[in-house]
């Protein structure tokens, strides 16, 4: 943990500030192992990896962390020698590259740092928080990134101090909370006036409960994750040539995407086969593992938003609600 990420963080229960005690440190100052300690309610919080850590990995986003452990580089545009979490970050954001610099910027569910990795290029610092241990993975992916933090937390309690970002975002994250309007009402509070939020969230439709993952979900999200990765894998040989030939047929592949729960990777083109196979993978377990999957309408979203005094609200693309806006100036 870089010294100056404690200037950002509060204690997420009564938010006072925290002091460090530290137990190990790096030759480059960074803490790697030991407390912070709340001024106010006396709580403590563990340093461990050098990660702040205010949550555990017993939660219910564990199958998260299985997840991007297991498949830390599948998306990292560094890694893969692609561009697909570039451009879905700017054409999600809204924000341009001359922007950035100077700005601190909160990433809501990192997962393992697929746009992490994607800011540790400019010259901002970006603050990483999961409530998972996929923080470990991102903290693999990114080490030696010295602009790039990271923080395991919930988003419902998240422990920083008003005011302390510039910007955040929050890419496919919102709907696996148990609580997505709380969650996205949480954004905000952290904003500088005039910070910049951008949020993404599974859109719900009045025949989004037919789609084939929520039937089979009831089943999947009460088993064993390594079990349903185990029976995945086992029917991918199968179920990779079937669906990649099914999902590219005119007018009816939509449908068969609908009706099949298999991840659709047809439209990644610039993908090898292995890369398509991989992540066929990886988005099927992400589709059928989490135990909370609650997709918003754009009303809910941007009534969240609203409460907590985003302005000039608007709605981006056309895949999901992808919302942009900003905190009130005079908040």
């Amino acid at each position: 943990m870089h010294l100056r990420l404690l200037e950002l963080l509060a204690c997420p229960k009564c938010l006072e500030p925290l002091v460090c005690a530290a137990e190990q440190t790096s030759n480059a100052g960074e803490v790697i192992k030991g407390d912070l300690c709340c001024l106010g309610c006396a709580r403590r919080y563990p340093i461990q990896g050098g990660i702040p850590r205010f949550e555990t990995n017993d939660n219910y986003a564990s199958s998260f962390g299985l997840q991007w452990n297991l498949f830390r580089n599948e998306q990292i545009d560094s890694r893969t020698g692609k561009r697909i979490s570039r451009k879905r970050f700017f054409a999600e954001t809204g924000w341009t590259e001359d922007w950035l610099p100077g700005k601190w910027i909160l990433d809501a569910g990192c997962g393992a740092g697929r746009f992490l990795d994607v800011l540790s290029e400019y010259p901002c610092q970006v603050v990483g928080v999961d409530i998972s241990n996929a923080v470990d993975a991102a903290a693999s992916t990114l080490s030696g990134c010295s602009n790039v933090h990271l923080v395991q937390a919930s988003i419902l309690e998240l422990p920083f101090r008003r005011d302390a970002f510039d910007a955040c975002y929050s890419i496919g994250v919102i709907q696996h909370t148990p609580d997505p309007p709380r969650a996205l009402e949480s954004l905000p509070r952290f904003l500088k006036p005039g910070g910049k939020v951008a949020v993404t969230i599974y859109e719900r439709k009045s025949w989004t409960r037919l789609n084939a993952k929520y039937l089979v979900r009831p089943i999947t999200r009460r088993m064993n994750p390594r079990i349903l990765l185990f029976l995945i894998k086992a029917a991918m040989p199968v179920l990779f040539p079937l669906t990649e030939l099914l999902f590219r047929l005119p007018l009816v592949g939509r449908l068969f995407s609908f009706v099949l729960p298999v991840a659709d990777y047809t439209n990644f083109p610039e993908l090898s086969l292995g890369q398509r196979y991989r992540g066929v993978i990886l988005d099927t377990f992400d589709m059928l593992s989490p135990q909370f999957d609650l997709p918003q309408t754009r009303e809910e979203a941007e009534s969240a938003l609203a409460r907590t005094g985003v302005v000039n609200i608007q709605r981006l693309g056309s895949v999901g609600v992808n919302l942009v806006g900003q905190r009130d100036g005079a908040g």
